[in-house]
């Protein structure tokens, strides 16, 4: 089968990925915030963000990751209290900012105020080539008059540092193409439960359900409440397809160099139709397209002609 989904001409798409939501639910009680305190806002901002599924290979910040890994740390060393967390929107994103309201008691002020500083020179150093503009401030707020009870507390920072992000595969045919991940997506609160958002990733389906369990057992073990989406197909990378072989080899005849062959760590059509016809055998590729399912979605006219005229050609061969 030819699928004509694809956003660059000169290049034939085999593989996609197939994903699932992962998301958690997190009972909580509040406790007063006690005497002798501090409080400041921690927040994380200033990153690219991106695409869960073609950015997740990039390098690129979390910055629920970056809070967690600050928050876990001053719990540690400072014994911090946490009001309130909020980090990231979309599922399909990876969060751009994130930050916390905490307390902590005046004798350990100024340990804390050193170590998110000492924090963000690290990160900003781990990140140095991919995130410039990764801002870290510990910033003066009022007072809370609750905060989360010390074991909910305890069991979030422990699960947040310890939810896998980003690569967790990389294919084993295809070079350099990404085969499962999982992103940490959000962190919401409302007045009874913290809720979190992940997404997974997978051209491999079995592999796919299993970064799902990951997530689940990561959380399963401080007793949340875990649930997963329908979900949709990912398509498998066949390099030994004969549609493809007969389209590279249309395409050279006809333009006098190869197309590029890869395969996407997003989703395309092809995952569910190969879901309902499994030995179907398909290709994706297009005319070029650029701004696709936005306002300023455009085509780049003389590429349709070549468009049209290739599928003719690889029809007529594969006869």
């Amino acid at each position: 089968m030819l699928n004509f989904d694809d956003e660059d001409e000169g290049e034939f798409c085999i593989g996609c990925a197939g994903g699932i939501d992962t998301t958690v639910a997190i009972d909580y009680t509040t406790r007063y915030c006690p005497a002798g305190e501090n409080a400041y806002r921690v927040k994380v901002s200033g990153l690219k963000g991106g695409h869960s599924g073609d950015d997740i290979n990039k390098g690129l910040g979390n910055a629920n990751k970056m809070l967690t890994r600050i928050l876990w740390n001053a719990t540690e060393q400072c014994k911090i209290g946490l009001a309130r967390i909020d980090g990231g929107n979309l599922r399909n994103a990876i969060a751009r900012e994130a930050w916390a309201d905490i307390v902590v008691a005046k004798e350990y002020d100024g340990e804390l105020q050193k170590m998110v500083a000492d924090f963000s020179k690290n990160i900003k150093f781990e990140f140095r080539s991919t995130e410039p503009g990764l801002t870290i401030e510990l910033t003066p707020i009022e007072m809370p008059q609750l905060l989360i009870d010390r074991e909910t507390q305890y069991n979030l920072l422990n699960s947040l540092f310890a939810c896998a992000h980003g690569v967790l595969a990389m294919s084993r045919e295809i070079p350099n193409f990404v085969e499962t991940s999982t992103n940490l997506a959000s962190i919401k609160m409302d007045d009874k439960q913290i809720h979190i958002a992940t997404s997974q990733r997978s051209s491999v389906e079995s592999a796919k359900y299993a970064a799902a369990q990951k997530i689940e057992a990561t959380f399963r073990m401080i007793g949340a409440h875990v649930s997963h989406g329908d979900g949709y197909p990912g398509w498998t990378p066949n390099p030994s397809s004969r549609v493809l072989k007969v389209g590279v080899e249309t395409y050279k005849s006809m333009f006098g160099h190869e197309p590029v062959v890869r395969a996407i760590h997003a989703g395309l059509e092809c995952g569910l139709i190969g879901e309902k016809y499994p030995k179907m055998d398909m290709i994706s590729y297009g005319p070029t397209l650029r701004g696709v399912h936005s306002p300023d979605e455009r085509i780049e006219i003389k590429t349709v002609q070549m468009f049209w005229d290739l599928t003719l050609q690889i029809l007529k061969n594969l006869k």
